[in-house]
């Protein structure tokens, strides 16, 4: 584990996604120049039980290379429902950090959650830290647009926001086209429909959304 320079830190922030590896790798490069501590967090809505193979198999597969890199510690935020940016914020100040790498695709998403720029949002929240901006894989640029071709699908209200579904339902609040974000293997993207005979557009993570008032700009 690094301990050499106790005047920088670095705090990697990852999701779930082919670009996780690429973050790490950057964020041990920087602290590896810097001989400084090194740390990865993640964050999830879900609690750990819930989790899939899929989502297990991406903290397996960062955690190996956290501890190749010699990072201090690999830091999970499971059951997470606070918004992005207080956790990340939290863990900085606990931590000490000083240099956050993010990916263009995360920013890109949290940007539209949040109505701002996640830079802006942690420059004012943390004035002592910089960000590196991560952008994306070239294999992911290659693809055409966005998104995916929409397909049908539900929100079905839940305790705190809610569901996207596929199977039509008498539960169903909600009926539209889920447009899928190209590059994620998660049900992270736009969904559209119809409310108050007006075409409503709104971002769903991870296949939730708690407020469908907030409407993509």
């Amino acid at each position: 584990m690094k301990t050499g320079s106790m005047d920088e830190c670095i705090l990697v922030c990852v999701y779930y996604g082919p670009n996780g590896e690429r973050l790490i790798r950057r964020g041990g490069k920087i602290a590896n120049m810097l001989n400084c501590p090194l740390y990865v967090l993640t964050v999830d809505r879900q609690p750990e039980d819930e989790w899939d193979i899929e989502k297990n198999h991406y903290i397996s597969a960062w955690k190996k290379i956290a501890e190749e890199l010699g990072a201090q510690e690999f830091i999970v935020k499971y059951n997470e429902k606070r918004p992005v940016v207080k956790v990340i914020s939290e863990v900085t100040k606990q931590k000490n950090v000083t240099q956050i790498v993010l990916g263009q695709t995360a920013q890109s998403r949290w940007e539209e959650i949040t109505k701002g720029s996640i830079i802006n949002v942690l420059l004012n929240e943390l004035s002592f830290v910089d960000l590196h901006i991560v952008s994306l894989s070239r294999e992911l640029k290659v693809q055409e647009g966005f998104y995916e071709k929409g397909i049908r699908a539900y929100l079905l209200e839940e305790a705190g926001g809610y569901k996207l579904c596929f199977n039509h339902t008498h539960l169903d609040k909600y009926e539209g086209i889920f447009y899928k974000e190209v590059g994620t293997d998660f049900n992270n993207g736009v969904f559209k429909f119809m409310k108050d005979n007006e075409m409503v557009e709104v971002l769903i993570h991870d296949g939730f959304i708690e407020d469908i008032n907030q409407k993509i700009d």
